[in-house]
């Protein structure tokens, strides 16, 4: 039977709400933590305020932590690259308030349900996508969505317009609101929003500027 993921909270609705109405996750891996936190800041001033930090960056949990801490006001804080329980407690304890896995798993869905974080766990086939959608993903993540491309989606969403779909893999600044019309909920973005040589040169502006052209792209793409 098919089902829509229900979140059990109002907190966890509100923040749903939240992440799905801005559109956009900032997936963030990075070895400089000081660093990290002004590229938060950075993107954020650009209007990306869901920030995922993926398991794979140095002292990911202490990272978390410290935006937990001094960001939680303005930023949604999430951890990414999640394939165990026993991880997704560790994230959750230090502030993380949704849990992006690179695949499906029903017991890290539990876990973050448990408490009270959501779940977007990943995807490949449209049986996957299904079946983690009943396992009750809140969003699933299409990955990687480059090597599917837009038509997958579109042809996904056809006969099943329930889905919570997001992309991961191929998204561009300009190329976000296309994502959006071909049915993803959201999107999550990486290098293409995090200019290397910008972070590398302390530049700032630019990444705000890339945050900005990211979220016209996607207004855009719900314009139409």
């Amino acid at each position: 039977m098919e089902t829509t993921p229900s979140p059990t909270t109002t907190a966890q609705e509100a923040l749903l709400e939240t992440l799905l109405d801005r559109g956009v996750i900032a997936v963030i891996r990075m070895a400089n933590a000081e660093k990290l936190l002004r590229v938060v800041e950075a993107v954020r001033d650009g209007g990306v305020t869901a920030i995922e930090i993926t398991m794979t960056t140095p002292n990911a949990l202490h990272v978390i932590e410290a935006m937990a801490r001094e960001m939680s006001d303005t930023v949604q804080v999430g951890v990414g690259s999640v394939l165990t329980p026993e991880v997704t407690r560790q994230a959750i304890d230090a502030g993380a308030r949704y849990v992006v896995s690179p695949v499906f798993k029903k017991d890290v869905i539990d876990e973050a349900h448990r408490l009270g974080a959501l779940a977007m766990p990943g995807a490949f086939t449209p049986t996957e996508i299904q079946a983690a959608t009943e396992a009750g993903a809140d969003v699933v993540k299409v990955f990687p969505a480059d090597v599917l491309g837009m038509p997958f989606f579109k042809a996904v969403k056809a006969p099943m317009p329930h889905l919570r779909i997001m992309p991961t893999g191929g998204v561009s600044l300009t190329n976000a609101g296309d994502w959006i019309r071909a049915g993803a909920c959201a999107v999550g973005v990486g290098s293409a929003l995090l200019d290397k040589k910008a972070i590398a040169d302390g530049d700032y502006a630019t990444l705000t500027e890339n945050a900005r052209t990211l979220c016209r792209s996607v207004a855009e793409g719900r314009a139409g």
